[in-house]
């Protein structure tokens, strides 16, 4: 029994390893970076928010963990580079990325412009393709990585004013089964994960209105809406050897919501 318990135990441990977390600075990012830590892996915290981040790497550091912080604007597709080289700085080259990073502009379909389009497809579906072009080199010298992209209720379903969000993260889904046809032969697993409704910065529309937040809680099966523990486990799954053979998948975590 001790000796198939330690065994377990280290199918989700990650210790040793370093993951790159975007969007840490708060929400499912900062959740994510929390629980990648308390997993044992050494994390870099990555969001415009220099103060917030320190923040959160406090509290990791507080619990035991390694962090270190780095600040950027993934928005300026010419830094994506030098964000990843910066990002191997502290700890090494990642040998997990997870793409938390986003945005949602909510915007009515007559009302979206080019450069709110622009804006949207680049943050939530370029970027997380091109941080991980330039983080891949290193994860293929070593045979193993993992790289986590964020999918969302809307890669599957049609939400009022979300046209250019649903977009972003439909492609997200299938881009990641992209990148696990690219790259998984090199021991990079690349897989999604897609929320249901969580009380984040992105959500605070829907969780500043009770009747709203209550129709979202309706719509799962389980009959709440998501706590960010929720997504503790999976990230750590998805991260860890666990998952050596689960690739190119989008890992619903949304309280059975498309189930019904």
């Amino acid at each position: 029994m001790n000796a198939g318990g330690a065994g377990n135990a280290r199918l989700f441990a990650l210790d040793g390893k370093v993951a790159l977390v975007t969007g840490a600075s708060s929400g499912l990012g900062r959740g994510m970076a929390l629980a990648l830590a308390g997993a044992g892996a050494r994390v870099v915290l990555l969001a415009r928010r220099e103060a917030t981040l320190e923040a959160v790497a406090a509290d990791i550091r507080a619990a035991g963990g390694e962090a270190a912080v780095l600040t950027g604007d993934l928005a300026e597709r010419p830094r994506l580079s030098p964000i990843a080289a910066a990002a191997g700085r502290p700890f090494g080259a990642p040998d997990i990325l997870v793409n938390a990073a986003g945005v949602n502009l909510r915007e009515p379909a007559a009302e979206i412009t080019h450069q709110s389009w622009d804006r949207t497809l680049d943050l939530n579906l370029a970027v997380p393709f091109f941080l991980a072009q330039a983080l891949v080199p290193a994860m293929r010298e070593r045979g193993w990585g993992r790289i986590i992209n964020l999918a969302s209720l809307q890669s599957v379903r049609a939400f009022e004013n979300g046209l250019a969000y649903g977009a972003s993260k439909g492609g997200v889904a299938q881009l990641t089964r992209a990148m696990a046809e690219a790259w998984s032969r090199h021991g990079i697993a690349c897989n999604a994960i897609a929320p249901g409704f969580f009380p984040t910065e992105l959500t605070a529309p829907v969780f500043d209105n009770p009747a709203r937040a209550a129709w979202a809680a309706g719509q799962t099966c389980i009959g709440r809406n998501g706590r960010l523990a929720d997504m503790d486990g999976v990230v750590v799954f998805l991260a860890a050897p666990a998952s050596d053979f689960v690739t190119g998948q989008v890992l619903f975590v949304d309280g059975g919501f498309t189930a019904r």
